[in-house]
């Protein structure tokens, strides 16, 4: 299963949703996780990647990991990968 896959699985789980209601543009809020579901989704995408989500992560100006879509939320996880790969 691809970094993709597995996030859009996390993120529909949260939302208690199907994955194919999950797209590369859709923010956490437009899929109605709120802030504790936005925890538990970092936690459940830490533990899948064995990866550690900075813990400003809602501040993108701030931090190196940007979770307002998606599709930043899977850039950051392949970045983190690659970096851990070395």
């Amino acid at each position: 299963m691809s970094v993709t896959d597995k996030i859009f699985e996390i993120i529909a789980g949260q939302a208690v949703l199907e994955t194919s209601d999950v797209t590369m543009e859709s923010t956490l809020e437009d899929l109605g996780i709120d802030s504790l579901g936005l925890v538990e989704s970092i936690f459940a995408i830490e533990e899948e990647f064995d990866i550690t989500v900075p813990f400003n992560a809602n501040e993108p100006t701030n931090s190196d990991f940007d979770i307002s879509s998606v599709a930043k939320i899977i850039e950051g996880v392949e970045r983190f990968l690659k970096e851990q790969a070395g």
